[in-house]
């Protein structure tokens, strides 16, 4: 598996798995809502943490530095 997911992407992407996860444990969310924002919480960071996107790959983007 190649990674897509540069680093200030990873960054971004688990900062906000974290923030929303602690917004739904602290009960500042709830209903629909919070469940659909936990999941992305989730996919934002399983991709950050394992550095590959499948939407990135699936459109061909990359924000991680091309290496020479």
């Amino acid at each position: 598996m190649k990674t897509n997911i540069g680093k200030i992407d990873k960054v971004i992407r688990i900062f906000f798995a974290i923030i929303i996860s602690g917004l739904y444990l602290e009960g500042q969310i709830s209903g629909f809502g919070a469940v659909l924002l936990v999941l992305i919480a989730v996919l934002f960071f399983i991709t950050g943490f394992f550095s590959f996107c499948p939407l990135y790959y699936l459109l061909g983007i990359s924000t991680e530095k091309k290496r020479i």
